[in-house]
């Protein structure tokens, strides 16, 4: 066995292309991974040109490299990046370090090669997903932007950022504090403190009004995410969108439910308190004032059930989970309180908790009352019962009155036209449906010859051919568990 040879040896064990490589460039050693990794067996690139194997695109750059290197008279190292032809036609991606180090025993100058290909098609992806961003980017009018863990740098931040905060990127990339100088001051307090919470690792849902150039009347909602890393916040990412309308719509809406509210029941109160003394003065006028008194009462309940129909359209809370049989449970209680003479069967009511606006309870009583408040002799007779289905939960209320009008039963199910609201004879309908829709449900509604169709069920009202009857059904997503 020659001095070399245990050195061969044990280059044959290694993962990396070892090669020696002649002033030319000709393989004059090659070890045993070069059929690992391209498809050869050493000896058949002995003795060829290694240039020849490398890509069209990269062959001249690769030997500008390797003969740069051997050319130099101090020790150097350097490296290249190229496809290697494999055996079989293909390319590998190699990433190859040369140096001009040898001697006497060594026929050539080192070249050590490993497979970066895996390597190389990742950051090709990461490119073509990052270009694919930066496009949407550039487009979108949200602003997405991302700061280091200290706020002391911008990463990206899209052109949306200036015309939205009416501040410029370039300032902002080269002093990132400029960034609160777009803030309205007085909410610049709360903004602080979630930049605060993102650095801590919080994630972060506030709304705030920007952009000086503007007198600060842009409100924006900005969502922020901190990114971890071995357990430390190393980035911080998020968007900004731009919520104005939505938040002059909401402000518009509350000014008029206070003056329609606040007008309204005061003249109502006057109304009634002046039928209270028209019924002692005139007892004959006592069928006309009742008239009056009802019409009066129901326009309170309407301002009433306004209200709440405001609250739930503006306010931005998150849904929570809710216990909807204990739900069911307090409005039969309730509605029976209210309507003693009538009756209100309750059917099977399985236990199950659903994902859910608060406003759902408000809903469930609307349901169970809407028959009373209809009935022609006011004693209706009303069925409830709950399921529990695969994704939730489906509660259904049943009556035996005259089949829903058209336009009250697409109210619930959503498919009413909103420039036709008043053709409508309530809001008690709108809050049932605004309440299932934020609370990512949905509403059916069966009439007269439908609801007799599932003959045997628990509730069913009517006989066949007995066009009377309802069916409402809700149905709800689940709580996550």
């Amino acid at each position: 066995m020659s001095a070399s040879e245990p050195y061969e040896l044990l280059l044959d064990q290694a993962q990396d292309k070892v090669a020696l490589l002649s002033v030319d460039g000709e393989y004059t050693y090659v070890n045993a991974a070069a059929e690992e990794i391209l498809g050869f067996e050493p000896d058949e690139l002995v003795g060829t040109n290694a240039f020849g194997y490398i890509h069209p695109d990269e062959r001249e750059a690769v030997r500008r490299t390797f003969e740069g290197a051997i050319r130099t008279d101090e020790f150097t190292e350097v490296t290249a990046e190229y496809r290697h032809r494999a055996e079989d036609g293909s390319w590998v991606w190699l990433e190859s370090r040369m140096s001009n180090l040898t001697d006497g025993e060594l026929d050539g100058f080192v070249v050590s090669s490993r497979d970066i290909t895996d390597r190389v098609a990742a950051e090709r992806e990461r490119e073509e997903a990052t270009a694919h961003l930066r496009e949407i980017a550039a487009v979108s009018s949200d602003v997405l932007w991302m700061f280091d863990a200290e706020w002391s740098e911008l990463l990206f931040a899209n052109p949306a950022y200036e015309e939205m905060y009416g501040a410029s990127l370039d300032e902002l990339r080269g002093d990132p504090a400029t960034f609160l100088d777009a803030v309205h001051p007085e909410d610049r307090p709360a903004v602080r403190e979630s930049m605060e919470r993102l650095s801590a690792g919080e994630s972060v849902d506030m709304e705030y009004r920007v952009n000086a150039a503007e007198n600060y009347k842009r409100w924006v909602w900005v969502q922020g995410e901190p990114i971890v890393e071995d357990g430390e916040v190393v980035r911080i990412t998020g968007f900004a969108k731009d919520v104005t309308d939505r938040r002059r719509r909401e402000r518009q809406l509350v000014v008029m439910d206070n003056l329609l509210r606040h007008n309204l029941r005061n003249d109502l109160n006057i109304v009634l308190g002046a039928v209270e003394e028209l019924e002692d003065e005139v007892p004959e006028s006592a069928a006309h004032t009742a008239v009056i008194r009802r019409v009066g009462e129901s326009l309170l309940d309407t301002a009433r059930k306004e209200r709440e129909v405001i609250e739930l359209i503006t306010d931005q809370r998150e849904t929570d989970a809710i216990d909807l049989r204990s739900v069911v449970e307090e409005a039969v209680e309730t509605v029976r309180e209210r309507y003693p003479e009538g009756s209100i069967a309750v059917g099977e009511l399985d236990a199950v908790v659903v994902d859910g606006r608060c406003e759902l309870r408000s809903a469930v009583i609307e349901l169970l009352e809407n028959p009373f408040q209809h009935a022609d002799d006011g004693s209706p007779t009303v069925t409830v019962r709950l399921r529990r289905t695969e994704g939730g939960a489906e509660l259904v209320v049943e009556d035996d009155l005259r089949p829903i009008p058209a336009i009250e039963a697409d109210v619930l199910t959503g498919d009413h036209d909103m420039s036709h609201v008043y053709h409508s004879s309530g809001l008690g309908f709108w809050l049932v449906y605004w309440s299932v829709e934020l609370s990512n449900g949905s509403v059916s509604v069966a009439v007269g010859t439908e609801v007799d169709t599932e003959a045997g069920e628990p509730g069913e009202r009517g006989s066949a051919g007995d066009d009377r009857g309802n069916r409402i059904t809700v149905s709800l997503p689940r709580a996550a568990e």
